[in-house]
């Protein structure tokens, strides 16, 4: 038999609730865990990391502050966000990616910032520029050493976003826009998680990491963004298609959402809502030249 392994809480067992007290703390726990508390004023979403980190987060809370009505946002990943839309856990849903094959029917993609692909790596690595093809022959395999790229002697540790159930914002829009359709091969030094966020926090933490993730959180993670061809991926670039590799931000809601849900959506639409995300350092769908 396997070993058996116990996660140690405290230095002493966890007391046995035997009163009425102790009954209602530790209901009052289980309460306070719940992902999405239900409250007539609260809307709840979750998918996209990089639309979380970007701007949503920010735009809720301002959200909030102009209407008193509270949005309740996790991450996850956009699979997570389409998949708990499906099922009714949340109201609406972030995403980066296309609608694709298998998504309900009955849901709506509505863009409201646009984003880019970007390459990074750990703040330490001197490697500071790539081009298109050398990020192909990083995913093919064909580059496994930065010593390749003109960098230092040290192997290549491939970050992938890649959930068990289809494909990820940054995954899918990799495969069609970067890799011609073609999906990474995976070597020794190749790591797949489950979402994007996982994925920027490793690199965060990982010398001599390289991942594609997205420019509006990754301009928020301590992380590098490597030019492509010379270009810097700012807010800018993307905003005048200097940089390349441009693509949307959905919100996804039900066809027949919620009228609280179509108020949000008009918000972050509206000229106040557009300001609002260019605020934040995304860029707003007015931001685009």
């Amino acid at each position: 038999m396997g070993k058996k392994f116990y996660i140690k809480l405290h230095k002493h067992p966890l007391p046995i609730l035997n009163n009425l007290s102790g009954l209602l703390v530790f209901s009052l726990l289980l309460f306070l865990l719940l992902p999405f508390p239900a409250h007539a004023q609260h809307l709840t979403a979750s998918g996209c990391s990089v639309s979380n980190v970007g701007y949503l987060s920010d735009l809720v809370r301002d959200y909030e502050k102009a209407t008193g009505i509270k949005i309740l946002v996790r991450g996850g990943g956009s699979v997570i966000g389409i998949e708990d839309l499906r099922s009714g856990k949340v109201d609406f849903a972030a995403s980066c990616r296309e609608k694709s094959a298998g998504d309900p029917e009955d849901m709506e993609l509505i863009e409201v910032a646009r984003d880019a692909l970007v390459f990074i790596t750990h703040k330490s690595n001197p490697t500071d520029n790539i081009s298109v093809n050398e990020v192909r022959a990083i995913y093919a395999g064909r580059i496994t050493n930065w010593k390749q790229l003109k960098g230092a002697d040290a192997p290549i540790y491939v970050f992938v976003s890649s959930p068990t159930k289809g494909f990820s914002g940054v995954e899918s829009s990799t495969n069609k826009m970067v890799l011609n359709k073609k999906d990474p091969v995976k070597t020794s030094n190749t790591v797949s998680l489950a979402s994007t966020g996982i994925v920027e926090q490793m690199v965060e933490k990982t010398a001599w990491a390289f991942a594609t993730t997205g420019f509006s959180s990754a301009r928020k993670r301590e992380v590098k963004m490597i030019k492509v061809g010379g270009i810097t991926p700012s807010k800018e670039n993307i905003a005048t298609r200097k940089y390349p590799f441009n693509r949307p931000l959905f919100l996804v809601v039900p066809k027949k959402a919620k009228p609280e849900v179509r108020k949000f959506v008009d918000f972050a639409l509206s000229k106040k809502g557009q300001a609002l995300i260019s605020s934040y350092g995304v860029v707003s769908l007015s931001d685009m030249k």
